[in-house]
């Protein structure tokens, strides 16, 4: 699990660094070289990025405990990324070659896709190894049941649990679409 993390997040932070020199060239916008304001044009990546690579930290930690985040911190990741995106791209769309873009999208892309799965492929893999593997009792694998899942999720709750969509898919492995379902359903029974 810790190697799929590790590489992850490798990813994010060499996609971070490949779109820094983009991002400079956008800030500095012509500044002669060495001068004030080339220098300072350094400073706005890694200003975006730090921010950014906190949040997905921080969502990582609080879905890990069942800790729902609120609006401000997916606006917050959501502008972080998208300035990057804009800074990286803006000199490819400017001159108007399908290939620069390409180039300068992938990165920003790859960094926006892992920072959206990253906490659900914690999540999962946390559950994959913490709750033991069942045999099937026949040769066919059945689906599990939406009554299966809350069974599970009412045998994990204790009285200190927050019942969320993260904390019901970490416990039971189930979709991020069935989680508020069941989250809803658990919080009814009490």
């Amino acid at each position: 699990m810790k190697d799929v993390d590790r590489l992850c997040w490798t990813g994010i932070l060499l996609g971070l660094a490949f779109t820094m020199t983009n991002v400079q060239q956008f800030a500095a916008a012509g500044s002669p070289l060495w001068s004030l304001a080339w220098f300072a044009a350094w400073l706005l990546d890694p200003m975006v990025s730090l921010v950014l690579l906190a949040i997905l930290r921080a969502e990582q930690v609080a879905a890990r405990r069942g800790i729902r985040m609120g609006g401000w911190v997916r606006a917050a990741k959501w502008f972080t990324l998208g300035a990057t995106y804009v800074m990286n791209t803006w000199s490819a769309f400017e001159v108007g070659s399908p290939a620069l873009v390409v180039l300068h999208s992938v990165p920003p892309l790859v960094v926006f896709v892992a920072a959206e799965a990253v906490t659900e492929l914690r999540d999962k893999l946390g559950v994959a190894f913490t709750v033991p593997s069942v045999e099937p009792e026949r040769s066919q694998t059945r689906r599990t049941s939406f009554a299966d899942y809350l069974a599970v999720a009412r045998a994990a709750r204790t009285a200190e649990v927050e019942v969320t969509p993260a904390w019901i898919r970490e416990v039971t492995g189930c979709s991020r679409g069935l989680s508020p379902r069941l989250a809803a359903a658990l919080r009814a029974e009490s």
